[in-house]
């Protein structure tokens, strides 16, 4: 009996330290601020955010849809529209914290903008809000980033 234990825990052993363990990491690449958005087009981006946070604040699903990208537009639902809604703070005036490009997961650069409220004098500020932009002012993405 004690022969039979030793085998099968022998097996047991080498079949536990036999597994392979994969790791998968998620990566988000960092914005690139070294390569400066120019001037005019911050302001067209700008007014292409002001505008979507205002159809957000209304809760204007058709205005929401017209100012984002037609690569996002079939994936964006009301779900994901209202919980975006409770991530941005819409009583609290933004500005532009940085600006840059930044790489996505189809190796294409786009801009991006970081915004900061303004009434937050942290460095860095404590809430931001990314927006990944196209080239003609279509919103790819917008991600809240709240510390807790």
């Amino acid at each position: 009996m004690k022969k039979l234990f030793t085998v099968l825990s022998l097996f047991a052993v080498s079949f536990a330290m036999a597994q392979n363990v994969a790791k998968v990491e998620i990566q988000n690449p960092p914005m690139d601020i070294a390569t400066p958005i120019a001037k005019d087009k911050i302001e067209l981006y700008n007014q292409s955010f002001s505008k979507f946070v205002a159809a957000l604040k209304a809760s204007d699903k058709n205005a929401v849809s017209g100012l984002i990208s037609e690569k996002v537009k079939n994936l964006v639902n009301e779900k994901m529209i209202q919980t975006l809604s409770g991530g941005i703070s819409f009583d609290r005036k933004t500005e532009v914290y940085q600006s840059g490009y930044q790489k996505l997961l189809d190796n294409q650069t786009y801009p991006a903008i970081q915004y900061k409220y303004e009434d937050d004098k942290q460095n860095p500020p404590r809430d931001l809000i990314t927006v990944i932009f196209e080239n003609d002012g279509k919103i790819l993405g917008v991600k809240p980033d709240y510390s807790k």
